[in-house]
């Protein structure tokens, strides 16, 4: 379908509102049909007598080549152009193809009453749609019902599609949930030494995966394991619920994911990925380190129109743990979050860290919006952590009743062994938050940068924050260097040049190491 904004200001002849020139040709054209095809109404509005047919066929061919530089240019200004602003260096994402082969996951065997142990169908199913790799792949279907399952793997060039009414439930038993060797950038289990449990859908080193359907549900019944997370009855770090590793070419859309064991959705050293239209549930208290979305050490993925309310994290980037990720050395970057619902009352709407050793950088979030949560948006990290985080952008920032709405931390004290080089210094520099908003907020901004890592080339433009205590320092910094351009409310802090809308130097800063940090409220 055509979009038909990109026609604004243009009548049906393609030329600006107004009358065509005198002696002009005009020609019903109709870019698209509803197949999607170009094709030409061959009806002529009126002709004037004696033009020649083949200054006709070019007087028609000028009209098209109009149309499609018009397009060519409003596409760029509209879409393209926009896209590479926000996401810089953004790849060229492929369609997910169909697949040539459908299944049923009762043609192995599945029964979907809630109490049957559907893992064998599971592994039948995926070792069937494997050996249809060369020919394109398969789709298993999941039809509704409640298909209770121990952990199973995907496969490559698979489509794993939820029926509306469909879940795939996990089963409680952690003995039914294998283990797996730690993460080799975490160097140990994120909880427990040694080993960790594996995640209810798992896939590694694969290409071309789907997780799709009518939202249909994948379940993974956290309570059993955040009680015995809670007393300290787990011998392993808990699984995800959805984990792919070191994969590409990778789609999750129109499902939902809930109640998972540990982080929900963890795509670790993956590329091409695109996550849409995804809802992410767990309770908002006590259901410790549920994650809704973890990219770790991810490149060029994308984030788009998902709700997300958890018992952590909404979104964390990631990228390893201290010396362990500095060692691996591998980044998140190009990721775009954009259209985005979240609630998180213990944590932050969109973190960036702890773990972020291998770097992260060119992150853009956009049009996010964090409600009845702790902090919005946050950047933490520690000595020993290593790496970078760098070309962040935020715009469109919008914060309801929210504790602290932007927060850098750099004392995140948290670290895998005692292994860790304590000179071992993130960086923190390009970060720019542009359409700042919001009501009900404590604390709008609170920047602890340190001596030892100072927050650099930090900028704040057109922000207005609703805040509900009316104290004096509530735009809080330390060690800071940046700019605030134009119109900010609440009143920046002193650490920050001001700057007018026209990019005009107004004041210089007093001085970029005042401390002005109050965690009292």
């Amino acid at each position: 379908m055509v979009n038909s904004s990109k026609f604004e200001g243009v009548n049906i002849e393609g030329f600006p509102r107004g009358e065509p020139p005198i002696g002009f040709l005009v020609s019903m054209v109709e870019i698209f049909s509803s197949s999607g095809r170009f094709h030409i109404h061959g009806s002529r509005r009126w002709l004037p007598a004696g033009i020649p047919a083949h200054r006709t066929l070019l007087i028609v061919l000028w009209v098209l080549g109009f149309f499609l530089v018009f397009l060519l240019q409003r596409s760029f200004v509209t879409d393209g152009g926009a896209r590479m602003y926000s996401w810089r260096c953004a790849p060229l994402r492929p369609v997910p193809k169909l697949r040539p082969t459908a299944f049923n996951l009762t043609d192995f065997g599945g029964v979907g009453d809630g109490t049957t142990l559907n893992t064998e169908a599971f592994e039948r199913a995926v070792a069937q749609i494997a050996r249809l790799g060369s020919q394109g792949g398969g789709q298993l279907n999941v039809q509704p019902g409640v298909w209770l399952t121990a952990p199973f793997n995907l496969t490559s060039h698979m489509t794993l599609f939820l029926a509306e009414g469909a879940v795939i439930l996990g089963i409680q038993d952690e003995k039914h949930w294998p283990l797996m060797p730690h993460l080799p950038s975490y160097g140990v289990g994120r909880e427990q030494k040694g080993p960790r449990y594996g995640s209810l859908v798992h896939g590694q080193r694969l290409k071309d995966v789907v997780i799709t359907g009518h939202n249909g549900t994948i379940h993974g019944q956290g309570q059993s394991w955040w009680t015995k997370f809670k007393q300290k009855l787990l011998k392993h770090t808990r699984g995800p619920l959805v984990q792919l590793m070191q994969s590409r070419d990778i789609v999750i859309s129109n499902i939902t994911l809930r109640d998972s064991p540990f982080w929900t959705l963890h795509p670790y050293e993956c590329k091409n990925v695109t996550i849409s239209n995804v809802t992410i549930l767990a309770p908002v208290s006590g259901a410790p380190n549920t994650d809704g979305i973890d990219p770790d050490s991810c490149e060029d993925m994308m984030i788009e129109n998902c709700y997300i309310s958890v018992g952590d994290d909404g979104i964390a980037i990631k990228s390893g743990w201290d010396q362990y990720g500095i060692k691996y050395g591998r980044p998140s970057t190009n990721i775009l979050i954009r259209n985005v619902v979240v609630r998180s009352v213990v944590s932050a709407g969109v973190s960036i860290g702890s773990e972020m050793s291998g770097g992260v950088s060119n992150v853009t979030i956009e049009n996010l919006r964090v409600w009845e949560s702790r902090r919005g948006v946050r950047i933490k990290t520690a000595p020993g952590r290593g790496g970078y985080v760098r070309d962040i952008s935020y715009r469109n920032l919008t914060f309801d009743n929210v504790r602290v709405g932007i927060v850098i931390k750099t004392d995140y004290n948290e670290h895998p062994d005692e292994g860790f080089d304590p000179k071992a210094l993130p960086s923190i520099e390009n970060i720019s938050f542009i359409g700042i908003h919001g009501q009900g907020v404590r604390v709008p901004v609170r920047i602890h940068g340190s001596e030892e890592i100072p927050v650099k080339n930090i900028s704040f433009q057109d922000m207005s924050v609703g805040i509900t205590y009316k104290k004096k320092h509530i735009f809080q910094c330390s060690f800071v260097q940046g700019r605030a351009i134009g119109s900010i409310f609440p009143s920046p802090c002193e650490n920050l040049d001001r700057y007018d809308e026209q990019g005009n130097l107004v004041k210089h800063s007093i001085a970029q190491n005042i401390t002005d940090i109050d965690y009292d409220f």
